[in-house]
């Protein structure tokens, strides 16, 4: 057999038996590795390339080596799920780096870490000023979490003591001009609702790139030809007005009638009506 054919087998079938043996490893994200994941990766590649050159003095030998270098890793991440020691040998611990806005030079000693690593890696979180970290750490993947104080933290609804209506996952309802009607039926939409959407943003449906609908049921479009402008979907503002006009005109009419029970009903609608508001206030308003 030629030696560029033996090569090429060996390596095919090398590639098959690498790829079963890793599975069994897991899956890890790429930014979660450890040191052990990437010693483990260098060795498992190391013996695949040498068994596949046929650098290797005994096949045998080369394919106990690979099924040792990834059943241990295999077996070591199983006992690190269920005993955080095993976890701490093979991870790693937490190391704080920065406590109540102190920065520890025995840690970062410790954890091998300059504080130009330290300044560079809080400018990847977007801080860039250490006086605004209360609390950062040190992760066993070598990614540093950082807390910043109160008063620096970005103002978010609940901080401001405002309520937000949920968001669902938006559905898309269009992709290169052709519109698909599962996730139309999924939000209880059909084509002629989309057609009629489409013509009130006088869009043609060959020029839709990508369309798609939201919790509320607005259409938000990306054309083809991106030198048309898209109106802006503004349903949720005028059901906001519609509701708001309405209760105006039940507050006028409740002042302006002279009948007991006329002004007693409009007012009874005027007050639901407010209190609707109120609820739906958070949703149309976001």
């Amino acid at each position: 057999m030629p030696e560029w054919l033996n090569i090429l087998l060996r390596t095919t079938g090398l590639f098959m038996l690498t790829l079963l043996l890793v599975r069994l490893i897991g899956k890890r994200q790429t930014s979660r590795l450890t040191f052990f994941d990437l010693v483990t990766g260098i060795a498992i590649g190391v013996i695949a390339a040498a068994i596949s050159l046929n650098l290797a003095v005994n096949l045998t030998n080369g394919l106990i080596a690979l099924v040792v270098w990834t059943g241990f890793p295999a077996l070591i991440y199983l006992l690190s799920i269920k005993y955080k020691a095993v976890r701490d040998i093979v991870q790693g611990k937490e190391t704080v780096l920065i406590n109540h806005g102190k920065v520890l030079e025995d840690k970062l000693l410790e954890a091998r870490f300059t504080p130009e690593d330290l300044l560079s890696q809080l400018r990847k979180k977007n801080v860039f000023n250490f006086a605004d970290v209360e609390f950062a750490v040190l992760e066993p993947t070598g990614e540093v979490s950082a807390l910043l104080k109160k008063d620096k933290q970005p103002l978010t609804p609940k901080t401001a003591g405002l309520n937000v209506g949920q968001e669902s996952v938006p559905q898309t309802v269009m992709l290169d001009g052709t519109i698909m009607d599962e996730p139309l039926t999924a939000m209880g939409l059909n084509r002629r609702w989309l057609h009629t959407e489409l013509e009130k943003a006088g869009v043609a449906p060959e020029n839709v790139f990508i369309g798609q609908v939201d919790s509320v049921g607005q259409l938000y479009l990306d054309l083809f030809d991106d030198t048309i402008q898209v109106p802006k979907p503004k349903a949720k503002e005028l059901a906001f007005a519609t509701l708001k006009k309405c209760q105006a005109d039940c507050e006028l009419y409740a002042l302006g009638t002279k009948q007991p029970e006329a002004k007693k009903m409009y007012g009874k609608s005027s007050k639901i009506l407010s209190e609707v508001i109120q609820e739906l206030e958070p949703l149309l308003k976001r």
